[in-house]
């Protein structure tokens, strides 16, 4: 059983949901990548998603486009984020690369799924590679034990949910929208008819991402869901603090709310973005 596997088993014995906050890798700095990754697990997070920048990152709104032009323009690249994945290999949170498929092809399947695995890394998710053309990388990634993680869309019939259940390792990510990243106001009021959907074709953990941005949100989807995943509200809260001190804190309070929120502490006052 993989360590992704061991959190979704731990947190469900608790009777909450895993708390998976994302941030870009090297955005606003490969260095404090490294240092918001040890304040969100001291504040929460269950797992960790690092996003591989990208020049054309097709599932992402402009919140997380503008995060990995910042980081692009540092020169943020796979080789530096192993360097930074191998310092945190020894915390017990999980780590998942969410990269898309060009970057992996240039690196090496093998490569890739090795470096992964050596550097700490403990699943992969690439929105732009469809499973039915993904069997190249499935092998690699099994290999490498590292949990292959796939997308399930709103829109998904029931023999593909079945299909990606099949190909999925650690969880199914359930995408609330039919759409790219971005916080949104509310949530689709259909999307806990399609997480209970997806778990009566898989006995897999299903986290819903793409617009979770507040604790209140957290708290919802958290009662139907086994994880939330939180990204474009916290990559908005360092755009907007990257030359601010207190930028590693305002994080660490933010993903504590989220935090709180699924182990029915909320609320934690001053900490919803809006």
């Amino acid at each position: 059983m993989s360590r992704i596997e061991n959190t979704f088993r731990r947190v469900k014995k608790d009777g909450r949901a895993a708390l998976i906050p994302f941030i870009v890798a090297g955005d606003p700095s490969i260095e404090m990548t490294e240092a918001l990754v040890h304040k969100m697990a001291e504040s929460g997070a269950d797992i960790i998603e690092l996003g591989v920048p990208f020049s054309d990152p097709i599932a992402d709104g402009p919140t997380i486009q503008a995060a990995s032009q910042r980081a692009l323009h540092k020169g943020v690249n796979l080789k530096s984020i192993f360097h930074v994945t191998r310092n945190l290999r020894t915390m017990d949170v999980p780590l998942v690369l969410m990269t898309y498929f060009n970057p992996v092809f240039r690196y090496g399947l093998e490569r890739f799924a090795v470096e992964c695995r050596e550097s700490g890394i403990d699943g992969v998710i690439i929105p732009d590679l469809p499973p039915e053309e993904a069997g190249p990388w499935i092998e690699k990634a099994r290999q490498a034990k590292l949990d292959n993680i796939f997308l399930v869309a709103p829109t998904s019939p029931v023999e593909r949910v079945k299909q990606i259940s099949r190909w999925s390792r650690g969880f199914i990510y359930c995408v609330s929208v039919t759409g790219v990243t971005g916080a949104r106001g509310k949530m689709p009021e259909e999307l806990e008819s399609v997480v209970r959907q997806i778990k009566k074709q898989s006995e897999k953990p299903v986290a819903v991402g793409f617009g979770v941005s507040t604790p209140e949100q957290a708290r919802d989807v958290g009662r139907f869901a086994d994880g939330v995943i939180v990204g474009s509200a916290i990559v908005k809260m360092i755009e907007e603090n990257l030359d601010r001190p207190e930028l590693i804190t305002r994080v660490g309070d933010f993903v504590g709310s989220l935090s709180n929120a699924l182990t029915g502490t909320y609320p934690v006052k001053g900490h919803t973005i809006k």
